[in-house]
């Protein structure tokens, strides 16, 4: 998992605050690759009732467990939020060198 260092980059574009914050081994292990971390930190922290194009919504960027190896493609980069059309979870990945 060269991807991850055990830290995340928490940015409050309101506030213009920026903060790394570390997360547990285990995080890693249960909620393998970016989508599942993505997945995990909208779960956790967002009410069932937020409106996908307020503030309160998260953007989640995360790195793939495979991110830096040296393999072709293997680099991916997950992009995560409350989707505004349909109002559950929504995602999309880049692959290539976007990751790093």
């Amino acid at each position: 998992m060269y991807g991850w260092n055990g830290k995340f980059l928490r940015v409050n574009l309101t506030k213009h605050k920026a903060v790394v914050k570390e997360y547990d081994a285990s995080m890693a292990r249960n909620f393998l690759g970016g989508r599942g971390f993505a997945a995990k930190i909208l779960w956790d922290e967002l009410k069932p009732d937020v409106d996908p194009l307020s503030p309160e919504n998260r953007l989640i960027f995360a790195a793939g467990p495979l991110t830096g190896f040296t393999l072709p493609s293997s680099g991916k980069l997950v992009v995560a939020a409350k989707s505004p059309l349909t109002g559950g979870y929504g995602d999309g990945n880049i692959g290539t060198y976007a990751a790093v």
